[in-house]
């Protein structure tokens, strides 16, 4: 079993550092000095350079003791905002809080640390495992962005552990949407508002009339939609010229997110006629479905090990992206497990000690199993 004590000490020590999105340099210099103390060969790539960032993916390998396909583990390094400044607070209950002036971090930091203190009981107790592999990505708040250019030629893995999800520890996501981005640009003609509105076509006007006449929210069980900002106007005396709306589009459903956003540019496009404005529509992916199948080993192997622990499994399938479905794309099944994080995304962002442990144990199974 994991030393729970020093589990959450290191917790409480990696949420004090800054890790906003591409800007982690000081959580992936003190995680690279973890690595390599622990015995890994450590690299860092130059996603941070590809995206203007100051850090880059952080990939570390370590050598097994016994035959046997190496083993994937992952967790990412930058946490959403507010975020400056973090400070965990451990209460009485065993509940892990921030001071609830940010977030806390333990998406994905609940993660990180699992996976470190598994590898240092490992090490600690002498214990047998194959070669392990272990990914830090930055930017994934962003899209997954630091995962989408890791060179996955370095990865030797063929299964995959992603440490990087909600709701209690046990339960695994199996399957995972595509999210379709979309901006739409609507540009009209300005005019003075007071002396020569009917010279004007206002754009802000018919974005609100695209964006009312589109379907939003839940659309089917497996399909969302929402527009999310909306951009537009110099002054409020003058017909607006420009106005420019985000959305997305998420689907368990590859095909229903591309059908759907289809959808909507055809709607936008027909208004933007009909109004006497330009439109530009364009489309972006934040990430690709997936869907693993129950009986593939990499599921087996995490029911297994959460069985000899005593621990409920419930497999689900999630709404949420994650680096998960970017290894997917690049050969490697896996899927994404509980780490004890909760109301991510939020300043009432907790975790719980107990829960920190059961994923540090878990994580430590799936490091020492055999088959």
């Amino acid at each position: 079993m994991v030393n729970k004590t020093r589990l959450t000490d290191e917790f409480c020590k990696l949420v004090s550092i800054d890790s906003a999105s591409f800007k982690e340099r000081k959580m992936a210099d003190t995680l690279t000095k973890y690595l390599s103390e622990l015995g890994f060969d450590v690299t860092e790539d130059g996603a941070g350079k590809y995206y203007n960032g100051n850090a880059g993916n952080i990939y570390g390998f370590l050598q097994g003791d016994i035959e046997g396909e190496p083993i994937l583990f992952s967790a990412h390094m930058d946490t959403v905002e507010p975020s400056s400044n973090k400070k965990a607070v451990v209460h009485e209950d065993g509940i892990i809080t921030s001071d609830g002036s940010t977030v806390l971090g333990a998406d994905d930091l609940s993660g990180v640390t699992s996976i470190l203190e598994a590898v240092r009981t490992m090490k600690e107790q002498g214990l047998s495992h194959r070669s392990i592999e272990v990914l830090f990505t930055i930017g994934e708040e962003m899209y997954i962005r630091g995962s989408e250019v890791f060179d996955y030629g370095l990865i030797k893995s063929r299964e995959a552990y992603v440490l990087d999800l909600s709701g209690p520890v046990g339960t695994a996501a199996l399957k995972a949407p595509t999210l379709v981005s979309f901006t739409a640009g609507f540009t009209g003609k300005a005019a003075h508002a007071g002396f020569a509105p009917e010279k004007g076509i206002h754009a802000i006007s018919a974005a609100a009339e695209a964006i009312t006449a589109i379907r939003q929210g839940r659309i089917d069980e497996e399909t969302t939609v929402n527009v999310g900002t909306v951009k537009g106007g110099l002054a409020r005396n003058i017909v607006p010229e420009n106005c420019i709306l985000s959305g997305e589009v998420r689907s368990l459903s590859h095909d229903k997110a591309l059908a759907e956003a289809d959808k909507i540019e055809k709607v936008f496009q027909d208004i933007s006629r009909k109004r006497g404005t330009d439109l530009k529509f364009e489309t972006s992916f934040g990430c690709i479905a997936y869907e693993v199948d129950r009986e593939h080993e990499v599921v087996k192997r995490f029911e297994k090990a959460c069985r000899d622990l005593g621990c409920k499994t419930d497999y689900i399938a999630t709404f949420g992206g994650s680096d998960n479905n970017n290894f997917l794309r690049n050969g490697i099944t896996g899927i994404v497990v509980a780490s004890g994080m909760n109301e991510v995304h939020s300043c009432k962002e907790y975790t719980h000690v107990d829960e920190l442990e059961k994923c540090a144990d878990i994580t430590l199974k799936l490091m020492t199993q055999f088959t």
